[in-house]
């Protein structure tokens, strides 16, 4: 007699384990973003006494206002904003035209050319080399340190180079035979039927540069320079704050008493979070199909 699987609505209990499991989990990893969200909207005086879990006690907005009244952090909000744009934009320009020339296997040079980007996935000059070559540019306390450096990638030339492979190679040659040249071809023909890669390289750099905090930390000095996420590193790392507090003018009395260094720092890292988080729910879907099809395809 075959013994029957238990089924409850049609699901094994496999699957409702491993549902719970999977919910719990996310419960676990989305709690703590909630709570420095309510901790940011509660006064700070009374997020001291503790006690706060699921939604703010005595609800306010003063940590926000102390944030945008400090120029420091608009000033690394607009240097973030413009590295993360023109960054991403050169980034991708650059890496894609190098993917396209490289997938070429009839490129003068080729082979050398692909070695020496292989090798450098696996080995670096070190960290002093690579100091001494950005000053030595000239780039120190500029603010193109944040952006040539970081305009080539060898890995993500790897999967643009893939995609364009997967294209159809007849529109390509017809167009050759029409007359086109290949930097015609590459802005008329290639990049619109690449959004995916382009999307998911956008996304990749983009991310890299609204996050990234270490490149200022070491080669700027000007404080007109800093990106808000070095900033926050400051404010965090260095216990910052408190001093970030007294050069804060806020008009109401009451609300100067309604702010600690603790809730400003969790305004803080709510405010440089949340562009990135609203930006990639739409370039979700562009990610997962350019990264199936630039690493399955070629």
């Amino acid at each position: 007699m075959r013994k029957k699987r238990i089924r409850l609505n049609n699901e094994t209990p496999f699957d409702i384990i491993n549902v719970v499991f999977m919910l719990l989990l996310m419960l676990l990893i989305l709690y703590p973003l909630w709570y420095v969200l309510i901790i940011s909207f509660n006064e700070g005086r009374d997020a001291a006494r503790g006690g706060i879990y699921f939604w703010p006690r005595m609800f306010s907005t003063a940590n926000y206002l102390a944030v945008f009244k400090n120029g420091k952090i608009l000033q690394g909000f607009f240097i973030s904003g413009s590295r993360a744009i023109i960054g991403t934009f050169a980034a991708v320009s650059f890496t894609g035209m190098v993917g396209y020339a490289l997938g070429h296997s009839h490129l003068m040079g080729r082979r050398f050319y692909m070695t020496l980007g292989i090798i450098t996935m696996f080995f670096s000059g070190g960290l002093i080399p690579y100091y001494m070559l950005i000053r030595n540019l000239g780039l120190r306390n500029t603010f193109w340190v944040y952006i040539i450096p970081a305009m080539f990638n060898f890995y993500n030339m790897l999967i643009m180079m893939t995609f364009f492979r997967s294209l159809p190679k007849e529109m390509s040659e017809s167009a050759q035979i029409d007359g086109a040249g290949y930097i015609g071809i590459f802005f008329r023909i290639v990049l619109p039927l690449s959004m995916p890669i382009i999307a998911t390289m956008a996304l990749f750099n983009g991310v890299y540069h609204w996050n990234d905090y270490f490149v200022a930390v070491l080669y700027i000095d000007s404080e007109k320079l800093l990106p808000i996420q070095t900033i926050l590193f400051k404010i965090v790392a260095e216990s910052s704050a408190a001093n970030m507090l007294t050069q804060i003018n806020l008009p109401d009395v009451v609300a100067q008493r309604q702010i600690t260094s603790e809730s400003v720092k969790m305004a803080t890292m709510v405010i440089t979070t949340a562009p990135i988080v609203m930006v990639y729910p739409f370039l979700q879907k562009y990610f997962v199909k350019g990264i199936m099809i630039g690493s399955i395809k070629g």
